[in-house]
């Protein structure tokens, strides 16, 4: 995608985990995003669970349960909406300290 060249984020297909590994490193970098992110196996065992072909965007809270998970991505993903998630979330879990 164009957006992808202009934010400098286009990586070949990974060819080991290794490679996936940096590639997912580099996007958090290039974002700030700050809540740790989880890289799937080359096997893509994760992706098949959760009918998450090709990506999506996805916040797990500490009890296990899906509070949010973004449309298909990269089409729908919806930054402002899963940020609002994570914000809303967090907020939650501090109030209820």
């Amino acid at each position: 995608m164009a957006e992808n060249l202009t934010d400098g984020v286009v990586f070949a297909q990974p060819a080991n985990i290794d490679q996936r590994i940096d590639a997912g490193q580099a996007c958090m970098l290039q974002t700030a995003l700050e809540p740790p992110a989880l890289v799937d196996g080359m096997d893509d065992a994760v992706s098949s669970a959760w009918n998450a072909m090709p990506e999506r965007l996805a916040l797990v809270g500490l009890d296990g349960n899906v509070v949010y998970k973004s449309g298909p991505g990269p089409m729908f993903f919806l930054p402002a909406e899963w940020e609002e998630a994570i914000s809303s979330y967090t907020h939650e879990q501090a109030m209820a300290i």
